[in-house]
């Protein structure tokens, strides 16, 4: 079993975003590994391994448009499933 089971990745699009702010946010708030937040200050790549997807979709969503979404469930892949 895994720790964090859904690997969520989005796209964020809008204005002055600040990827060290974004990334150190998630760091402190949220229960995960794997973050990667990479980007500019109109478009951020976000990639993280967490419990908890909504969470994250939600504070994504209030620092802009939010799409691209992708969330995988890495324990059904494990097993051979579709994630």
């Amino acid at each position: 079993m895994l720790e964090y089971r859904y690997d969520t990745q989005l796209l964020i699009e809008g204005k002055g975003l600040d990827e060290n702010a974004i990334n150190s946010y998630i760091e402190s708030h949220f229960k995960g590994d794997c973050l990667l937040v990479v980007g500019d200050e109109t478009l951020i790549k976000l990639h993280f391994h967490t419990n908890e997807p909504w969470l994250v979709l939600e504070y994504c969503a209030g620092l802009g448009e939010v799409y691209d979404i992708v969330i995988e469930d890495m324990d059904r892949q494990s097993r051979g499933l579709k994630g």
